[in-house]
């Protein structure tokens, strides 16, 4: 284990790990414990009672955070004519169909954070799975970033839109905010993340759903939330 700096033994010291703390509680901890010199992103950690190897188990989804993630994205538009005009009036960072892809492959060129990309442009990007899926950048249509509404993606990213998916282990991460965002205002991303992951539950997932929750800054500690006060 690599030592921890004086910060983080102080953020600690600060509050009991143990506790399961109510959710304006645990806001008030984890602001209170990034102690960085830059803007902490605040992330979430959901483990779900869920089996993700099954399909009829799998969680995802995408939602607009009421107050946005505090950072703008870079966004990739894959079409063609009308629709990539559509793209570059809407704000997209980067427009275009094959050349893009080409770009991709040959010189491992990632300056975007999402990929959005029309139906028919599939084929084309279907062809990157193997390179943007290990970094959950394939389009996806659960998620809104396969669509012919391309101005309605580019404005729903541009606004906070975060998407949640399972990992290996059956556990979302998801940034809900800055640091400098307050509590109030990361427990309102809180409640709207948590609220569209509960209304996800899958119909054959038994048992508790929530099994944790856990809220933490960028380089400060977990503060744990309480999954049975959790509830929509």
């Amino acid at each position: 284990m690599p030592k921890r700096g004086k910060k983080y033994r102080e953020a600690v010291a600060s509050y009991d790990k143990t506790t399961l703390f109510e959710v304006p509680e645990a806001m008030k901890h984890v602001v209170e414990t990034s102690k960085a010199k830059f803007d902490e992103t605040i992330e979430v950690h959901i483990k779900l009672g869920v089996d993700g190897r099954h399909a009829d188990q799998q969680v995802r989804g995408a939602i607009v955070l009421p107050h946005g993630t505090g950072k703008s994205k870079k966004v990739l538009v894959f079409a063609k004519g009308p629709k990539a005009a559509e793209a570059e009036a809407a704000g997209a960072d980067y427009v275009g169909a094959e050349e893009m892809a080409q770009k991709i492959q040959s010189e491992n060129w990632f300056d975007f954070d999402v990929v959005v990309a029309t139906p028919d442009m599939m084929g084309v990007v279907g062809r990157l799975g193997k390179i943007l899926g290990p970094k959950g950048l394939m389009p996806n249509p659960k998620s809104g970033t396969v669509t012919m509404d391309v101005e309605k993606a580019l404005a729903e990213i541009k606004a906070g839109k975060v998407e949640y998916r399972l990992d290996k282990t059956n556990i979302i991460h998801t940034p809900i905010g800055k640091a400098s965002f307050g509590p109030e205002k990361l427990q309102d991303n809180f409640n709207a993340l948590l609220e569209a992951v509960v209304k996800a539950k899958p119909a054959a997932a038994k048992g508790q759903y929530l099994r944790s929750v856990t809220v933490a800054s960028t380089m400060g500690p977990g503060v744990k939330v309480n999954p049975a006060l959790i509830q929509f």
